[in-house]
């Protein structure tokens, strides 16, 4: 049965500006038990900081996480994203076609209001397209 993603996205996505170090970044993912944080400024949507892009496109590449702003490692515009009001069935495409767990929601004009993952949609979907999205973004070559 195909929902909204309001339904089942997480409300009040965690997020942090551009010019955060990524140690500060780090922390958050740590203290809020996350595994990214949006990179926005006001309402405009900069990028998505993931633990691992902390980790390989910044430390692994000798990045120094005390000085380095995580504007220059999250991935950047444009971001994929979901509005509230687009179905989970759309979610799961968007997933699918961009190999990624998680997306940003956000309202009009871009102003970030939560996040929906893949597991948000597996306990919403069909069992078997969630663990084909699953099987498809898993296979599907890394992002960085």
């Amino acid at each position: 049965m195909t929902r909204l993603v309001r339904d089942v996205m997480s409300p009040g996505a965690v997020a942090v500006e551009p010019m955060t170090t990524l140690e500060r970044a780090a922390r958050v993912v740590r203290e809020q038990d996350v595994g990214d944080v949006l990179v926005a400024y006001d309402c405009d949507l900069f990028g998505v900081l993931t633990d691992r892009d902390i980790v390989v496109r910044a430390v692994a590449d000798g990045f120094d996480p005390h000085t380095t702003a995580v504007g220059k490692v999250c991935s950047r515009p444009p971001v994929v994203t979901l509005a509230p009001d687009d179905t989970t069935d759309h979610a799961v495409e968007l997933m699918r076609e961009h190999a990624v767990r998680r997306l940003p929601v956000v309202e009009r004009g871009g102003c970030p209001v939560g996040m929906v993952s893949l597991g948000d949609l597996a306990t919403v979907e069909e069992p078997e397209a969630a663990q084909a999205a699953l099987a498809q973004i898993s296979a599907a070559a890394p992002n960085h």
